[in-house]
């Protein structure tokens, strides 16, 4: 064991389920080694950190210009004095902003989508 290029020993315990996600995944790349695969899944493999706090205090901040628009708009109705042009023109700007902001909230969590499909599929074997 002196001679051998990596001497060092790690060990992991899983459950059946694991053990089935990880040969199925080990599948998929055709790798039938698994010390390979897990060296390659340690060393190379990356984590991902989103952070998400300007992008939640943007939303915040334009869910606040709703209410807001609302609260003009029920001042509005209230004392009679409107046009109605004006509250459709408030909509559509705000049904702009909204759109603006789903539209860039969709392109941040592209990735997310695809980890939940793994994520599902990993659950799956472990309900089976």
């Amino acid at each position: 064991m002196a001679n051998r290029v990596r001497p060092i020993r790690k060990e992991i315990c899983l459950t059946e389920q694991e053990e089935q996600i990880i040969k199925s995944k080990m599948a998929e790349l055709g790798t039938h080694n698994f010390g390979s695969y897990a060296r390659k899944m340690l060393i190379d493999g990356y984590i991902i950190n989103v952070d998400y706090t300007e992008l939640r205090k943007l939303c915040a901040a334009v869910s606040k210009i709703g209410s807001n628009i609302n609260q003009i708009v029920y001042r509005m109705k209230t004392t009679g004095n409107f046009y109605a042009e004006d509250i459709a023109e408030l909509h559509a700007g705000m049904a702009q902003v909204n759109d603006a902001l789903r539209g860039r909230l969709k392109e941040e969590t592209k990735w997310e989508g695809k980890a939940a499909r793994i994520s599902k599929k990993n659950r799956e074997v472990l309900n089976d």
